[in-house]
């Protein structure tokens, strides 16, 4: 028989919960004294310590290694689709475009448009709109009656 939750019978586990440590409580608790800080010096001082890539006044790694390259932020992000999968999901006669694409669900991320390449089978009369295609593929689509229309 199942047993049911309640409140009531709600068991911390023991292993879950940990005593907290305390520092610098006597040698007793094997952390006394420097409690873990070593002997003296700026890293045993109360607010003690550097910030973070400081390195004793030595010029810093972020400092010594040069910068290089940037991010275009004009940067056209294209899909990259075959026609063996445009083949898969039209049927004859279709009209594929963007925004067609978009609501098959084929993709997911932020894109500007399209590129088609012919990696694939290809045998149906479809009409595509995309902003560039391969020259294999406009001739794979062309051949079997298909138009690749470049927007």
């Amino acid at each position: 028989m199942k047993s049911i939750i309640r409140i009531g019978n709600l068991v911390v586990n023991p292993k879950s919960k940990r005593k907290s440590f305390r520092k610098g409580r006597g040698h007793g608790s094997g952390n006394g004294k420097t409690a873990g800080r070593g002997h003296k010096g700026q890293n045993a001082r109360s607010g003690g310590g550097v910030r973070l890539g400081f390195e004793g006044g030595q010029m810093p790694q972020f400092r010594r290694v040069p910068k290089r390259g940037f991010k275009n932020r004009n940067k056209k992000i294209i899909l990259i689709i075959n026609l063996g999968l445009v083949n898969k999901l039209f049927d004859d006669g279709a009209n594929v475009d963007f925004e067609v694409l978009k609501s098959k669900g084929i993709f997911s991320k932020k894109y500007d448009g399209f590129k088609v390449l012919a990696n694939g089978d290809f045998n149906k009369k479809i009409f595509i709109k995309a902003n560039a295609f391969s020259k294999s593929a406009k001739e794979k689509i062309e051949a079997s009656g298909g138009k690749a229309e470049v927007v």
